[in-house]
């Protein structure tokens, strides 16, 4: 990467100006990244005659726009910030004293101070405030696609859901369009995906070199967690590292627990990092300071062999139940405790589509097409039912018109392969 002056043009560090000229941004078009997205979600919402959008989940709101704020706490706040889309319009609703965050935008048109349809913010006037806030918003929506406009809703409240129904707006989900959107990445976009993932990279690989007896998993999950922040990454999404006897069964997460001798690390970054793109791979460690035993390496080992195995039937054109039923076979003794899905898609936060393994197809599984431009994360726990340790592995692919790309580039542990 080539040297970064923080000195040049410091008469403008707010706003896009500043995030544009960020180290991790240099070689990134990111003008061309944000207009490829909204264009994305507008073919999307114009192939289901959806006139409008309101996005709320802050996570959509930047595929959209690019724009960014409080990110954490527009989900816990919502609607306390959202997205008017149409085919021609993008108006942003920014929480208060943050209008000024969206200037520099060319994906928004107009940004106007949100008004806060929640039980917080207007305590048992509630039901009026959603009343008010979904008239002001059908007449604006009839002002610039008329009346009775499909308008596709996320993550409101339900009296603001019905309330805009009641105007006679016909109100259906917003997810399809926005998720079918964000499956398929531009070229520029894969550059967003690559340098969140060499930044979560670093993390992980200071996170591996602090894996120590007698450190608590809070302690090295920290380590991950602030070199994500230090290289502009937003947030670590969930707490997933355990270590030891909480490595079986999976999704036990960080706690006080203190690191053992010879244990396994079991690790998921889920790191929506820099430009809020999902770094998502997983790697088990060895703590150490003897050599690992036959039954951690023998767990290591069938994890490695279902992630590689899984990742080279993946290809553009592929169903996904003919993914499911040419999937590794899961051996039955760890079938019990298997990862809930084979592999999922993954842009800005794991998305469309889930693929299912083959057992759990007929129940939970869907039919789609993978193709190419999707990236997908290939999935594997490994550990029996009632066992002393698991281990979980993933690897982040692209999917390409010739087969898929590795895009993931943390090494696997020599010492606990067979």
């Amino acid at each position: 990467m080539a040297n970064f002056d923080w000195h040049a043009e410091r008469s403008d560090l707010s706003g896009i100006a500043l995030l544009d000229r960020a180290p991790e941004s240099e070689g990134i078009d990111l003008k061309a990244v944000r207009m490829y997205r909204q264009s994305r979600l507008r073919a999307e919402m114009a192939k289901r005659d959806i006139g409008a959008v309101i996005l709320s989940d802050p996570i959509n709101i930047r595929y959209a726009t690019g724009t960014r704020n409080m990110q954490v706490f527009s989900m816990r706040n919502a609607p306390s910030r959202y997205l008017l889309l149409t085919a021609d319009r993008s108006i942003l609703f920014e929480f208060t004293g943050c209008l000024h965050l969206a200037d520099g935008y060319e994906t928004v048109d107009e940004v106007r101070p949100a008004k806060t349809a929640s039980f917080v913010a207007a305590g048992p006037e509630i039901a009026s405030r959603e009343h008010s806030w979904a008239v002001e918003m059908n007449d604006l929506i009839q002002s610039l696609i008329g009346k009775g406009a499909t308008v596709g809703l996320e993550r409101m409240n339900a009296g603001t859901a019905i309330a805009l129904r009641d105007c006679g707006l016909n109100i259906v989900d917003a997810q399809e369009p926005v998720e079918m959107a964000r499956a398929i990445k531009s070229d520029e976009e894969m550059k967003c995906v690559i340098a969140s993932l060499r930044a979560t990279e670093v993390g992980v690989g200071k996170l591996r070199d602090a894996v120590r007896p007698g450190i608590t998993e809070n302690e090295l999950w920290s380590v991950l967690h602030q070199s994500i922040i230090a290289q502009n990454g937003d947030y670590c999404e969930t707490r997933l590292l355990s270590a030891g006897a909480r490595t079986n069964p999976w999704f036990q997460e960080t706690s006080s627990n203190v690191i053992g001798e010879n244990e396994l690390v079991a690790l998921d970054t889920d790191v929506v990092g820099c430009h809020g793109y999902y770094s998502d791979f997983s790697r088990t460690f060895f703590s150490g300071p003897a050599k690992p035993t036959d039954l951690q390496r023998e767990l290591y080992s069938v994890a490695h062999e279902q992630v590689h195995y899984n990742m080279g039937i993946l290809k553009a054109g592929m169903s996904f139940q003919d993914y499911a039923d040419r999937a590794w076979n899961i051996p039955e003794k760890y079938y019990a405790n298997r990862y809930y899905l084979s592999s999922h898609g993954c842009g800005m936060t794991g998305e469309y589509p889930y693929l299912y393994h083959h057992g759990d197809f007929p129940d939970a599984g869907y039919d789609g097409e993978i193709q190419a431009g999707m990236t997908i994360c290939v999935e594997s726990y490994i550990g029996e039912d009632g066992g002393a340790e698991g281990v979980k592995l993933e690897q982040q692919v692209l999917v390409t018109e010739d087969g898929i790309e590795l895009l993931s580039q943390f090494p696997f542990e020599d010492d606990l392969l067979r």
